[in-house]
């Protein structure tokens, strides 16, 4: 993507706040008008400090930062005409609701008749429309999420950052909010860039997700990949469920490879992130790609288990095994499965495909 086709650019950002370590390094990663680019890692990964300094509440260390092919860096953050939610939603508490979203837009010096016009569409985006006389403190959560949301999109942006805005709400509530962010977005066809650090939230609203860790983007794609196909370790285990064996690369065979593990078992995997015979390595494989007790199929890998625990979670039980000398290998097994052999201590065959499982570095 070049510079005249993106939104934003980072090119080569360093940040540091005590001049020796460094939060953000090299950071290059653009973002497409109309994206909705999630920022996603733990703690301490550099994720917000991104995030701050396209708002202009940070200062990169080095490197630049382009809006619209312009550099922002010396741009304070009122002018650069970017919206912000936050977890805290940060709304007046002594403004009604209504008040809340004319503010920004009396800073702007509009019209009195525009801003009445823009309030009352922006709460309507919402479906907020009938509460613009009601103080923040009347409201519940949620409907404080949508003000937020909606005063960050009622002087229509060209960007909206988003810092965690649901971590506060319950678990049903958030949920409920990712899906109308995400249909906000896809109707309105705003560019928005989300940090979180829930990979669920990620992969719910997301065209691409940029996984951070230790300062660095790990890997930048769409969550289908990210999820499918990671391209190391890290990635593999914070996106999803996921079991992870090591061991040493035994053979390679072009796009294949024999993994031999600690207790001497061989697994056939994709070769991802390994070169070279000998070389220590992690196999990833997702549980819903493992069969267990498959009487049909071709499958490059097939091994005995023991079942340690069986967790009913409604569509699927939750199958802790012991295999390949791990036992918190994970399979999860759908609630239609009519095997009457499946019960904690019984002996089972466990089978999955070389393409499922990749071998990447060892972490």
């Amino acid at each position: 993507m070049s510079q005249k086709d993106s939104l934003v650019k980072f090119e080569k950002v360093d940040k540091s706040y005590d001049g020796e370590t460094l939060v953000v390094k090299d950071l290059n990663v653009d973002v497409a008008q109309g994206e909705f680019l999630t920022l996603l890692g733990p703690s301490g990964s550099g994720k917000t400090t991104t995030l701050m300094m396209l708002a202009g509440f940070e200062t990169p260390t080095s490197g630049e930062i382009y809006l619209e092919g312009n550099p922002i860096s010396s741009i304070p953050p009122y002018k650069r005409g970017i919206g912000m939610v936050f977890q805290n939603y940060a709304l007046f508490p002594h403004m009604t609701v209504n008040e809340n979203l004319s503010f920004p837009l009396e800073v702007r010096k509009l019209s009195k008749s525009d801003i009445e016009e823009k309030v009352k569409k922006a709460l309507s985006m919402v479906e907020l429309q009938d509460f613009g006389s009601r103080m923040p403190m009347q409201l519940s959560g949620g409907q404080q999420q949508r003000v937020a949301l909606s005063r960050a999109l009622v002087f229509e942006p060209r960007l909206v950052l988003m810092d965690e805005p649901l971590g506060a709400l319950d678990k049903k509530l958030r949920e409920q909010m990712q899906y109308e962010i995400k249909h906000i977005h896809e109707r309105i066809g705003i560019t928005v860039v989300y940090v979180t650090h829930d990979q669920s939230e990620a992969l719910t609203m997301s065209n691409r997700i940029a996984v951070f860790n230790d300062g660095k983007i790990q890997q930048i794609s769409t969550p289908d990949v990210l999820y499918e196909k990671p391209d190391n370790a890290f990635v593999a285990q914070f996106i999803g469920e996921n079991n992870q064996i090591k061991g040493k690369v035994k053979s390679i065979n072009g796009t294949n490879c024999v993994i031999e593990t600690e207790n001497g078992e061989e697994i056939v995997s994709l070769k991802v992130n390994v070169s070279s015979v000998g070389e220590n390595s992690t196999v990833s494989l997702r549980p819903e790609r493992v069969a267990i007790n498959a009487s049909e199929g071709e499958f490059e890998n097939k091994f005995d288990a023991q079942v340690k625990e069986l967790i009913y979670l409604g569509d699927h039980i939750r199958t802790r095994v012991k295999v390949c000398g791990n036992d918190q290998f994970i399979v999860k097994v759908p609630n239609s499965y009519k095997g009457s052999d499946l019960a904690e201590g019984t002996k089972v065959k466990l089978s999955w495909k070389a393409s499922d499982s990749r071998a990447l570095d060892l972490r």
